[in-house]
């Protein structure tokens, strides 16, 4: 769907994969779009761990959980984005240019 809309996609199968594709990326990322629980470690902690390489980036979480999960996760705590799953193909594009035009 992202490529269609003329995205540029890095897709990884799993958390430390999205690690290293971050890292050796060499051109800007703007956007991480996760899932909010994950194996290895969760959505939160991957946004972390990438922003310390890339500050400016932001971060487009998915869930199917309810909010106590998501507060458990203490997203809403900070300034995130939030797509509950399941999702259209529409409300991802709509939401992904949300966060993309969101000041920072």
């Amino acid at each position: 769907v992202l490529e269609k809309m003329g995205y540029t996609v890095l897709a990884a199968d799993s958390p430390l994969m999205a690690l290293r594709l971050a890292e050796g990326y060499p051109d800007d990322i703007h956007l991480i779009v996760t899932d909010v629980i994950m194996p290895e470690m969760n959505g939160p902690q991957l946004a972390q761990k990438i922003a310390i390489a890339r500050p400016d980036i932001r971060c487009l979480y998915m869930s199917g959980y309810t909010a106590d999960i998501i507060d458990h996760h203490k997203l809403t705590a900070q300034k995130i984005y939030c797509l509950e799953k399941p999702f259209s193909p529409h409300k991802l594009a709509v939401k992904v240019r949300e966060v993309l035009a969101a000041p920072q």
